[in-house]
């Protein structure tokens, strides 16, 4: 499967954005999507994942409340939410997929099978 993240952007604390991905490939509503970011100097973190039918989700506890993942099976592309950004969110925001089923917040600190290309999201303050 082939993914390609767009929407990122320079905004303000406390502006939302609304990132996508969209996928190709294999049938995109049998995988796992996430989102994970990367801050210049720190390891990759999980942000959120939605299960294939959009039924589930996790979340980080760093974006709970804040953050919503979502997805459209018929466009093949899944999305990302992010509404009260504050400059800690600032970083390389990936779209990534995975077999299921979905898994707890933790497991995917091991990442995810597919991974594509990074957009950036700044957040000033």
């Amino acid at each position: 499967v082939q993914l390609q993240a767009s929407g990122g952007g320079l905004v303000q604390a406390g502006d939302s954005l609304r990132l996508s991905c969209a996928a190709s490939g294999r049938i995109f509503s049998v995988y796992v999507m996430g989102w994970f970011r990367q801050a210049p100097g720190k390891e990759r973190e999980f942000v959120a994942a939605i299960s294939g039918s959009a039924s589930a989700t996790a979340y980080a506890d760093s974006v709970k409340g804040r953050f919503s993942i979502s997805r459209d099976n018929a466009r093949n592309t899944v999305y990302l939410q992010m509404n009260s950004l504050k400059p800690e969110d600032t970083a390389v925001y990936y779209c990534a997929a995975d077999s299921p089923p979905i898994r707890s917040s933790s497991w995917y600190s091991r990442g995810m099978n597919y991974w594509g290309k990074g957009t950036q999201v700044t957040v000033s303050s």
